[in-house]
């Protein structure tokens, strides 16, 4: 047999040996992770659930998710060991900031468009107005005079033709 027969099936087995070999790494990392585990530290199941962990065993783990609420689970369902920060930035909402002199963003643009009191006047003021769109109410155009609507429907019915009954212009 040649080299080059035999080639595809080198790198064939030269990428599977990598593979699993990254693989096995991945499972080893979960591994250290879930002994790494103590009671007190936060952990989110693999189904997503955040809890504390109340006691390690070898094969199962004793959280707990609130107040009376105490459940088993086996170690292999732990996603994630959480650092105290993380958990409770996740679970209780609690932000932990380093910048504690830097500016504070507002949530909304209230301060964005935040004017002056004389500006805010003026707004209310002109807030108070109805706004002119245009349009004039029926009433308020005098009876006596055919609108420009009125007139020029007139003109368009005058200029269609008469339909006939089919008299003898028409053989």
């Amino acid at each position: 047999m040649s080299l080059v027969t035999l080639l595809p099936f080198i790198v064939l087995i030269g990428a599977m040996f990598l593979m699993t070999r990254s693989a096995k790494k991945k499972q080893q990392q979960a591994a250290d992770m879930r002994n790494q585990m103590q009671p007190g530290s936060g952990v989110r199941t693999i189904g997503g659930m955040y809890a504390t962990v109340k006691e390690v065993s070898e094969d199962t783990v004793l959280l707990d998710a609130g107040p009376g609420v105490e459940l088993l689970f086996a170690k292999n369902s732990i996603g994630a060991v959480l650092t105290d920060d993380e958990y409770n930035r996740i679970v209780h909402g609690v932000e932990h900031d380093l910048k504690s002199d830097a500016d504070v963003v507002p949530d909304d643009a209230s301060s964005l468009t935040e004017t002056d009191a004389s500006d805010a006047d003026a707004a209310v003021s002109s807030d108070d107005r109805p706004v002119d769109l245009g349009k004039k109410d029926a009433a308020d155009e005098p009876a006596d005079e055919p609108t420009v609507d009125a007139a020029s429907a007139e003109t368009k019915t005058d200029e269609q033709p008469k339909k006939s009954d089919g008299g003898s212009e028409a053989k």
